[in-house]
């Protein structure tokens, strides 16, 4: 799941609405969100992020997020957000492997 810059409060709830759906429809083992074409990140954004990967771990799926800024990580820190249960790669091939690699 790619989640673009230009998305608003009602685009990312509904990102949310379709992850829950698809973990679910395909009993996915794990969730990437490519998170790289996020300049800035606000505090509803950033629980969104950790919403929806304790959604996913809930469903037996484990979430990793790929592609983030320094600038994005700055300001979850600076915003005191640890998004608990998100594991961060930095490339999806590397994201794929950890979630593989537990499973095997």
């Amino acid at each position: 799941m790619a989640i673009r810059d230009d998305l608003d409060d009602h685009d990312i709830l509904a990102l949310q609405d379709q992850l829950v759906e698809e973990v679910s429809r395909k009993n996915a083992v794990g969730v990437i969100i490519d998170i790289g074409s996020l300049e800035i990140v606000d505090t509803f954004a950033g629980r969104m992020l950790g919403a929806m990967a304790q959604m996913a771990r809930m469903m037996n799926a484990r979430t990793v997020v790929v592609g983030m800024r320094p600038a994005v990580a700055m300001t979850l820190v600076e915003l005191g957000m640890t998004l608990e249960g998100v594991e961060t790669a930095l490339n999806a091939d590397r994201a794929i492997n950890l979630i593989l690699g537990e499973r095997n």
